[in-house]
């Protein structure tokens, strides 16, 4: 039975594409970004929107490699992308948003026909479990699509 882990992947899919009670989808918003100043910030300490998307991509990056029980080095390597310094020449708007969207079909891919059983094994590396990690990520998204929501208002 995966009643549950069906659940996770609907709650998902609808904050990432669907119609979400808190407002607008995550790719709807991002969708609508003007590439050309996903760059800016709003002041010396407040993130860009490029970063907040290479934030999202990060743990998005995490979960899958978590599920798919890669190596500790592995895991460490992507955990150190977190808050990276983004280099537009490298770190386009497009390529992280198809990234983004590509690591989250992976992970809904690997889940899919799981039993609701491997929502209580213990993430490796970590002291919670896939339940947890699922309905963080999910949770994570809402958080920063809102910081997203704000700067896109911001900036206009």
């Amino acid at each position: 039975m995966n009643k549950e882990t069906q659940s996770i992947i609907r709650n998902l899919q609808n904050t990432l594409s669907g119609e979400p009670w808190f407002g607008r989808s995550v790719y709807s918003l991002l969708d609508e970004i003007d590439s050309a100043k996903v760059y800016i910030t709003p002041n010396e300490n407040s993130h860009s929107l490029a970063d907040l998307l290479y934030h999202l991509l990060t743990w998005a990056a995490f979960t899958l490699k978590s599920l798919e029980k890669a190596g500790e080095d592995e895991i460490r390597a992507i955990e150190q992308l977190d808050w990276r310094t983004i280099d537009p020449a490298v770190h386009s708007w497009e390529k992280g948003l198809n990234e983004l969207k590509s690591v989250h079909e992976k992970i809904i891919s690997a889940i899919k026909d799981k039993d609701d059983e491997f929502l209580s094994e213990k993430v490796d590396f970590r002291k919670y479990n896939f339940r947890i990690l699922l309905n963080g990520l999910i949770q994570h998204n809402i958080y920063h699509i809102g910081q997203i929501a704000y700067l896109k208002k911001l900036f206009g």
